[in-house]
């Protein structure tokens, strides 16, 4: 990446009043996830998986590649990658949910695969170990972790810092419109019971890069080449045990972190009543998965 084009990336946020608040995020993330480590988990073959598989594919690792893979949770993209890189490659998987990185490290040792380390860290002040060749990687890539950064430019742009002067870069994101029925019935049914509670439908960071040419036009800004974006369809039958594994496995179940029992299970009910009543019987899940080199 130029130094314009990171300079450009720094100035982005910058103008929507970047402050180092990055600890801060990393915890309350942290927190939550490692409450739903359970559903989480449960997620994983429907949800996680095929999105991490489909990015370590699209990525083309090669046999000795070193990956960063940060926002790692339990691995569904860092092990393909370790598996794609060989016992000569080697992944560090990065995220802050305890939790999470144990359930990748489990899976992880079942496979025998030696080459993963998973490592608590916020991905926005890592820094490149010394079992890493030349102290840079080969690739960079980031499942469904991207939105979560409490800036994504500038995170972006450090992140790209830690690469060889050519490299690999891979994300995965949602597409528009994907989660929104069921989203927009559980905020919903959120909004009965705490009414200061977040809603469905406000500012969010996806909204930079949910379509294919938003996503290329965003890799662009730091000087991407090569710019893949193919739209992975994943529709998922809906029954009640998966929507709710979906909220508590999900940065969703953040608003019901404070609340009792009771009214959790208040929201429970509110929540599948409304996706009944509107008819909704698959979640789209569909995401989009980009790779692109950059040079820097």
């Amino acid at each position: 990446m130029s130094d314009s084009a990171r300079v450009a990336a720094q100035q982005s946020d910058e103008r929507v009043g970047v402050t180092d608040d990055s600890a801060a995020v990393a915890e309350q993330l942290a927190v939550v996830f490692d409450a739903g480590a359970r559903e989480f988990d449960r997620l994983t073959p429907t949800v996680w998986g095929p999105a991490g598989q489909a990015l370590a594919f699209q990525l083309r690792l090669r046999p000795g590649d070193t990956v960063l893979d940060v926002c790692a949770g339990a691995g569904a993209s860092a092990i393909p990658a370790a598996a794609a890189v060989g016992p000569t490659g080697l992944v560090h998987a990065v995220d802050v949910a305890d939790d999470l990185l144990e359930l990748g490290r489990v899976t992880a040792s079942d496979r025998a695969l030696r080459n993963i380390e998973f490592v608590r860290a916020d991905a926005t002040r890592w820094e490149p170990p010394s079992n890493v060749p030349g102290g840079r990687y080969d690739v960079l890539s980031c499942s469904y972790g991207i939105f979560f950064l409490p800036h994504p430019n500038h995170a972006t742009a450090r992140l790209l810092q830690l690469l060889r002067p050519v490299a690999r870069v891979g994300m995965t994101v949602w597409r528009r419109g994907a989660l929104e029925q069921v989203t927009r019935a559980y905020f919903d049914a959120v909004a009965r019971h705490v009414p200061d509670a977040p809603r469905a439908g406000r500012p969010s960071p996806l909204e930079l890069f949910d379509t294919p040419d938003a996503l290329r036009a965003w890799l662009s800004r730091f000087g991407a080449a090569s710019v893949e974006v193919n739209e992975l369809s994943n529709l998922i039958p809906l029954s009640p045990e998966f929507a709710w594994d979906l909220v508590l496995g999900s940065a969703l179940r953040a608003p019901l972190l404070p609340l009792g029992p009771d009214v959790v299970e208040a929201v429970r009910l509110d929540y599948l009543s409304l996706l009944t009543e509107r008819d909704v019987e698959v979640v789209d899940a569909s995401t989009l998965v980009a790779t692109a080199i950059v040079v820097r």
